[in-house]
């Protein structure tokens, strides 16, 4: 049998006709089975082709890349899920650790004229009360009235002191009485005695008798210096030269001796000395140095614009308050014509020779902690530096610092109250116009 090329290129059997007449071994009855029974042969059916076989090192090579990818495929999701949970962990330990926006402190100009609050107060003020008891009949100076030294300023009506005088004076002369008639004894004894017409025991018992009677006069004068002096008191007498700033009686009020206990107003009169005046002010430690007895320094009053009132300093405390850190300090102001009052609240200003560094912050970076006033600071590495500060002067927004923080400091602003020293912080991107 030939191949044959047909017109699809496809390879087929050609069938000889002389291979109809070849006889299969098998026989005729198989010739006719094959025919299907009508004589004609049956086509034949040829086998598919027979593939080499695989050879068993490449069918090794095939698994084991398999494998390889397999294993490649689990380290990469391995590697994969072990960088997320360490990015989950670095953002979960970045979140935990707090953020806080930063301002840089402001520099001012140095030796600066230095202003402090002060109220002023009477170089001497003194409440007035009665020494003895009773009701007031009048009083003469009502608020106001300047008054001098000694000046009689109220009567009072003291009609038990008067008795408790006229009884005590009356006690001096039975008192008297007995005095004379113990010493003419006395006489009499020491004369009899001298002729032993008495025994020495009687003229002793007299004599001791008008000693006795000398003491009992000594005690009766002085209970009736004692209410002579109380007598004294019903009338009451400025104690020294100022102005009433207070009457707090009027005519029948009860008046009891002393200054407590008891029914009835206790305090009369108050009087002050309102030439000079008193200025206390608490100057920072950064500025005590240059505060000394003799300083000049000027009072300014808000109803007084652009009036400055003369003064200097008369004394300090000579210590730094350990609490506030201030220098408590007493300036003196001359008011001969009575223009400044007492109580009134002022500006005191000191123009000392100090170049001290100091810097402005926003009043909300304060904190109020046990150690005093604070700032929360944070450094290069990002930690809190909680720092003890002392404060100048107070501009209502800002605050001015004499010590503790420097320009290149970064102060946390609206710092919480659990901010502890050492604690880790982020930092916040700075706005637009933020320094």
């Amino acid at each position: 049998m030939e191949a044959q090329d047909n017109p699809a290129g496809e390879t087929e059997p050609v069938r000889k006709p002389s291979d109809a007449n070849v006889r299969d071994p098998q026989g005729p009855g198989d010739n006719h089975a094959e025919a299907g029974g009508d004589g004609h042969a049956a086509p034949e059916i040829t086998p598919p082709p027979k593939l080499a076989a695989a050879s068993p090192r490449k069918g090794l090579v095939i698994l084991g890349l398999i494998v390889l990818v397999l294993v490649l495929a689990g380290v990469a999701a391995m590697l994969t899920r072990m960088h997320d949970s360490r990015v989950l962990a670095d953002e979960t330990t970045q979140n935990a650790i707090p953020t806080v926006a930063v301002v840089h402190p402001i520099a001012e100009k140095p030796n600066v004229e230095l202003v402090l609050p002060g109220t002023l107060q009477a170089y001497v003020e003194s409440p007035i009360y009665a020494r003895t008891s009773g009701y007031l009949l009048r009083w003469y100076k009502d608020i106001g009235s300047f008054v001098h030294e000694g000046e009689l300023l109220a009567d009072i009506d003291t009609p038990e002191v008067d008795q408790e005088l006229r009884q005590a004076k009356a006690a001096r002369q039975q008192v008297v009485a007995a005095m004379n008639l113990a010493k003419i004894n006395a006489t009499r004894y020491e004369a009899l005695r001298k002729t032993d017409s008495v025994s020495q025991e009687e003229a002793d018992t007299q004599t001791s008798g008008y000693q006795q009677a000398v003491a009992n006069l000594a005690a009766a004068d002085a209970n009736v210096k004692r209410l002579e002096e109380l007598e004294g008191f019903k009338h009451v007498y400025a104690p020294f030269t100022g102005v009433i700033t207070r009457r707090t009686v009027d005519p029948g009020a009860l008046i009891n001796a002393g200054n407590g206990g008891g029914a009835g107003p206790l305090q009369m009169f108050n009087i002050a000395r309102a030439d000079p005046l008193r200025v206390y002010v608490s100057v920072p430690q950064a500025y005590a140095p240059a505060i000394r007895v003799g300083v000049q320094a000027a009072v300014t009053l808000q109803e007084f614009p652009g009036e400055k009132f003369h003064a200097a300093v008369a004394r300090t405390a000579e210590s730094i308050d350990v609490t506030t850190r201030t220098l408590l300090t007493e300036v003196d102001v001359p008011n001969k014509d009575g223009k400044l009052l007492p109580g009134s609240f002022g500006e005191v200003h000191f123009t000392p020779n100090i170049n001290a560094e100091k810097v402005t912050v926003p009043v909300n970076a304060m904190l109020f902690r046990r150690e005093g006033a604070q700032v929360a600071v944070v450094g290069s590495n990002g930690k809190v530096q909680l720092r003890t500060i002392t404060i100048g002067r107070d501009y209502g927004t800002t605050l001015e610092i004499v010590g503790g923080v420097g320009v290149n400091d970064q102060i946390v602003i609206n710092p919480s109250d659990s901010i502890e020293d050492g604690e880790q912080v982020n930092i916040a991107p700075a706005t637009k116009g933020q320094s």
